[in-house]
């Protein structure tokens, strides 16, 4: 689910493995998401993907999916699209990784999916909550894995955050009433 900058990161990781690669993505013909080697926009990255689809598709990409990868970005839209629906839609045994936010994921969803066998393993690198309790009933199971969140850092993503930092320093400092911000890292 999603590929932007992060998702066409994946799938050049992935394709290697020869694995088959179904993306999906707000609109395949939108030009705002860029990657520096592999031009969206221009339509380039589709060496890297076997199926496209867009948001309407993702139940029926988890259907046929082995593996879902959470690359989503977190905003309004987005908080609990893996939720009991989408869990449920996916294949019988099929893992769920999340590289993305917490926020997501619908805890109650996954721990019911992981508590019933239906989901076939998680793997996560954000959590539900920060800081993460290392007590929770999700870390239980013996096919759950998460690690620590840091595949993220790298100098784009510090450049990107100054740049919001800097850019609400100076809203706040001409007195700019704060809107429309709605940036994680």
């Amino acid at each position: 689910m999603g590929f932007g900058n992060i998702g066409i990161h994946l799938a050049k990781r992935l394709r290697p493995f020869d694995v088959k690669i179904l993306a999906t993505k707000r609109s395949w013909t939108s030009n705002l998401q860029t990657s520096r080697e592999y031009d969206v926009q221009n339509g380039t990255y589709d060496d890297l993907v076997d199926k496209k689809g867009v948001h309407e598709d993702i139940h029926y990409f988890a259907s046929i999916a082995d593996i879902v990868v959470c690359c989503l970005a977190m905003n309004h839209e987005t908080a609990g699209i893996v939720n009991k629906t989408f869990v449920s839609s996916m294949k019988q045994g099929a893992l769920l990784v999340n590289i993305a936010r917490g926020g997501l994921l619908d805890y109650d969803a996954i721990f019911s999916h992981l508590n019933s066998g239906h989901l076939g393993g998680l793997g996560i690198d954000v959590a539900w909550t920060e800081p993460f309790d290392p007590d929770d009933p999700i870390l239980k199971f013996s096919n759950v894995i998460i690690t620590p969140h840091v595949a993220g850092v790298t100098e784009h993503s510090y450049r990107s955050m100054a740049k919001v930092v800097g850019d609400v320093a100076l809203q706040l400092h001409s007195g700019t009433p704060l809107t429309g911000i709605e940036f994680v890292n």
